[in-house]
């Protein structure tokens, strides 16, 4: 039997006196895992808590709601509201699993999702039929080109397009699109993403059909960092962020917080597409130009860090938290890198007072120093790491007592080494480029004493090409880096290793009036000079060029061809670009009108295991044999044409011929007609018997004189 509120339809009432849900609920989010604490120390945790979830938006007024227990503790939760739903959702994102010490790690979520979640249903129900899984594209593809072919990007006046590397068959283009990119582009560390810059941010391309992958919305980006693993990103712009006004619409869809605004540097995670991070600029002194990048990332992606005077700030990925909530004070620090195989840091600091000059090695996370070198009477330092992590070279530019002349020094710390020794090498004149052979213990520098050096761009100046390898007879730890040989009357400038190692190219870039190029071999299969054997390192320089009006040069990354360009960006004579093999030989040239930038697509490490490549290299000549017949029937492609078109117009020819023949037949037959004479003739001489002959020859013969001891023994 059913009660009278049952049988009484209370709808109208229930309509008339509604209750709405106070508005802004969305906005507030249930932080759990904080400290429990008595309520004379809420005041304390408020503001410990205040400044941590300041980061991700402005709290309303009293925004922090911490509920108490009748033992006068705090329950361990706390209610925080946000001015925007997106606030609250950035927090959720970003601050869920944050440790605020060792004991306390925070569980953020929305307070609509806890509501949710805690009225679901006792009963189990099925939950709808998902969508089926669509495959997206490989993001290196291209890696399974069958010739083993790389790409580079090209920019042209307002077309950009990727084209695959046909040596002297020219460009094969992949794509090409007018207005992809409002200024320039630029390749992701590992070849996976193609970069393009517009007004209203970055977009982010890849795939086989060069579909967009990412985009990030920093208004009027101007300059782009990438991770070395391509996790993570910096963006910067020249312009402080303006976002529109509280309430406008478009803050909805912003990825930004009242907090970013007149940020200039943003930290992103790349495949989540979220905002890590804002920074202000860097406040620059007069006439002193902006270093970029800003930030720089350890070789494993765990740390991300910058300096600012007086401090280095290492911060942890991905929360962007400061590494133990502290910088690193070092009093006038001038600028730091990197290890790029270790979590090492290296950093110098210059003369005061009586202090000396100081180049220092720290480790990190726990900030030790490992390895430190005093100076005197440096002028400037720079720091150069080998690509392995096995050396540092600090480049020391020095004045004499009377500060009228300079010379250099090369500090060498052997990281890897025990105590971590430090060789010097003194070099009388100025050292203007120094470059390090990839994975190598090898270097190349350019010095000069040229009375015309720090004048302005266009000036040529006289240099000296020098080679340092370490002692060959000697083991690794016992042997020094030594002078293999010095090229003097050069005017090159800029130095450029093949990314395998064991080429270089030395070229004169920004003159007016000298464009050399020369190309090097410092493992040579020759005869070493004698006065050279004692070195690991057989020189021989394999040609000489000329690239007129040459502005930029790279390797591509095989290491077996190099690209020069003339950019439009720099000057407008003879815009375009030049392809040459290692060895020097100019392959192909591609003069372009309003060329601006070409760039090779790196690519990743290799997935092969050391012993898979050692088997390669060793088995490589029979590899060579099947690339070399390739490259034969590439090179005669057009007589391999004409000689397939001839056999296809003779194979036609027989073919009618036989069709002919047989139809004449059968109508000799049908009329019984005898066969004609030269059928008759024809079939006979088909039948003659085939004889084989084996014919032997001599190819050579010669003669050996057996000793009576030997004949006797045998």
């Amino acid at each position: 039997m059913s009660s009278i509120d049952e049988q009484i339809d209370f709808r109208d009432l229930e309509d008339k006196y509604r209750v709405e849900q106070e508005e802004g609920f969305d906005c507030i989010v249930l932080v759990d895992g904080i400290p429990v604490i008595p309520e004379s120390k809420k005041a304390a945790l408020i503001r410990v808590l205040t400044k941590t979830l300041d980061r991700f938006g402005k709290l309303k007024e009293d925004g922090i709601f911490m509920p108490f227990g009748e033992d006068g503790q705090n329950k361990g939760f706390a209610f925080v509201e946000y001015e925007t739903p997106a606030q609250a959702n950035r927090c959720v994102r970003e601050l869920n699993g944050y440790k605020l010490d060792k004991a306390h790690t925070f569980q953020v979520n929305l307070i609509g999702d806890v509501e949710k979640y805690a009225e679901m249903p006792d009963e189990y129900r099925p939950p709808r039929e998902e969508q089926a899984f669509q495959e997206h594209e490989h993001l290196r593809s291209w890696l399974a080109d069958y010739a083993g072919r790389d790409q580079y990007v090209v920019l042209r006046g307002d077309e950009v397009s990727v084209n695959w590397n046909n040596k002297e068959d020219g460009p094969e283009p992949e794509v090409a699109r007018n207005n992809w990119t409002e200024t320039y582009t630029q390749w992701s560390p590992l070849g996976s993403y193609l970069a393009s810059f517009h007004q209203q941010g970055l977009q982010l391309w890849g795939g086989a059909s060069w579909k967009r992958i990412a985009r990030f919305a920093h208004p009027r980006v101007k300059l782009i960092d990438f991770s070395p693993q391509e996790s993570f990103l910096v963006t910067w712009s020249n312009e402080p962020l303006e976002l529109p006004p509280a309430g406008h619409p478009a803050r909805l869809t912003m990825p930004f917080t009242q907090e970013d605004e007149g940020k200039q540097v943003f930290v992103w995670d790349l495949k989540k597409g979220i905002l890590l991070r804002s920074f202000p600029g860097q406040t620059l002194e007069p006439n002193k130009k902006m270093v970029w990048p800003m930030f720089k990332w350890s070789s494993d992606e765990k740390y991300l860090a910058r300096m600012t005077p007086g401090q280095i700030w290492v911060y942890e990925t991905p929360s962007m938290g400061l590494l133990e909530k502290k910088s690193i004070k070092i009093e006038g620090v001038v600028d730091f890198e990197w290890s790029p195989a270790q979590p090492l840091l290296s950093y110098w600091t210059p003369e005061v007072g009586n202090q000396p000059a100081r180049v220092s090695v720290m480790a990190i996370p726990s900030k030790e120093i490992v390895r430190t070198k005093n100076l005197y009477s440096v002028s400037d330092c720079k720091m150069h790491w080998q690509s392995a992590g096995d050396y540092l070279c600090i480049k020391v530019d020095r004045h004499t007592k009377s500060k009228k002349g300079s010379f250099t020094n090369l500090e060498i710390f052997r990281v890897c080494e025990k105590n971590i020794p430090v060789e010097v090498i003194e070099i009388k004149d100025t050292v203007i480029n120094f470059a390090w052979e990839p994975k190598g213990a090898r270097f190349a520098l350019i010095q000069t004493n040229d009375p015309n050096l720090g004048t302005p761009l266009g000036v040529t100046l006289k240099t000296t090409l020098a080679f340092y390898a370490l002692e060959a007879a000697k083991q690794k730890h016992e042997s020094n880096f030594k002078l293999v040989r010095a090229i003097d009357r050069k005017t090159c400038n800029s130095l450029a290793w093949s990314p395998k190692g064991r080429f270089l190219v030395a070229a004169t870039l920004g003159s007016t009036s000298t464009f050399d190029l020369e190309f090097w071999d410092v493992d040579f299969e020759g005869d070493k000079k004698e006065d050279e054997k004692e070195f690991a390192a057989n020189l021989q320089c394999l040609s000489t060029a000329e690239h007129y009006g040459i502005t930029d040069l790279e390797w591509d990354p095989s290491g077996r061809y190099l690209t020069t360009s003339s950019s439009f960006w720099k000057h407008k004579m003879e815009n375009g670009f030049t392809l040459w093999d290692f060895k020097g030989q100019q392959i192909a040239e591609q003069p372009l009108e309003n060329f601006k930038q070409i760039i090779w697509r790196p690519r990743p490490p290799s997935l092969l295991s050391k012993a898979d490549q050692k088997q390669i290299r060793k088995n490589l000549r029979d590899y060579s044999r099947t690339f070399d017949d390739e490259d034969n029937l590439k090179q005669n492609e057009a007589a391999r044409e004409l000689l397939e078109e001839r056999r296809r117009l003779v194979d036609e020819w027989n073919e009618w011929r036989e069709g002919v023949l047989r139809r004449l037949a059968e109508d000799r037959k049908y009329l019984n007609k005898p066969q004609h004479w030269a059928e008759r003739l024809l079939s006979k001489q088909q039948e003659t018997e085939k004889v084989e002959e084996l014919v032997e020859e001599v190819i050579s013969e010669h003669s050996e004189v057996v000793s009576k001891a030997t004949a006797t023994a045998a």
